[in-house]
């Protein structure tokens, strides 16, 4: 009994020294299912933040994003549309999995209005990567980021990774991991209303990535 009463004056000593409306504790946060980690997470990007131009910093020279056949791809230009960045690779198991998704979802809401532009990461060539297109029929600008510099301006370290950016320029989410073409059109249609999509997903921390024997490949386009 003696023991009781302490252990109760104890906890009530407790509660009485936490201070009211504290904030709980940060959450682990874990990315979407299939997420391919290759560099350690950082802070990163957040909704609501003006989105970041296509270029980065690298050695000091500024190096902006061009699509496979040199052209300069620019957000500037695609301001008073919403844009869909999707950072890939074609090694990628879950970027593999998730291109079919993709490709319908540029065939659904490319005529919206809805500008998507892929961003080909840690590549050999771009005539890999254009290679990789053809095979699959991706009809979607797809940008050749040779030295990752526009990937590490987006604070990526993962694959996939999907950023939706609104009318304005302002993300409204972030998504780290494959969708699917349910996931696709509950963040897509809003944005081409004009509206906000919700609690975003903005997932961030380390998982151990898949092995190419645990994901089918994707099927050519017929």
């Amino acid at each position: 009994m003696v023991a009781a009463v302490l252990v109760g004056a104890a906890v009530l000593l407790v509660v009485l020294g936490t201070p009211l409306g504290t904030p709980p504790g940060p959450q682990a946060q874990v990315p979407g299912s299939g997420f391919y980690q290759i560099d350690e997470p950082t802070a990163g990007l957040s909704v609501g933040q003006l989105a970041p131009e296509l270029e980065g910093e690298m050695d000091g020279e500024v190096i902006g994003l061009r699509d496979l056949d040199g052209q300069p791809l620019r957000l500037a230009d695609l301001r008073g549309d919403p844009v869909w960045l999707s950072f890939f690779a074609t090694w990628c198991p879950p970027c593999q999995e998730e291109t079919p998704v993709l490709r319908e979802a540029h065939e659904r809401y490319g005529p919206q209005g809805l500008q998507m532009i892929a961003v080909s990461v840690q590549e050999t060539t771009p005539g890999d990567v254009a290679a990789w297109a053809e095979t699959y029929d991706l009809r979607y600008p797809i940008g050749f980021d040779a030295t990752s510099a526009v990937f590490h301006a987006y604070d990526g370290f993962g694959l996939p990774t999907h950023v939706f950016i609104d009318r304005d320029g302002v993300i409204r989410h972030l998504q780290y991991g494959p969708l699917d073409l349910e996931q696709v059109a509950a963040i897509v249609e809003p944005l081409l209303a004009g509206e906000a999509t919700g609690t975003p997903d903005t997932t961030r921390a380390p998982s151990a990535p898949p092995t190419a024997e645990a994901i089918d490949p994707i099927q050519p386009a017929e």
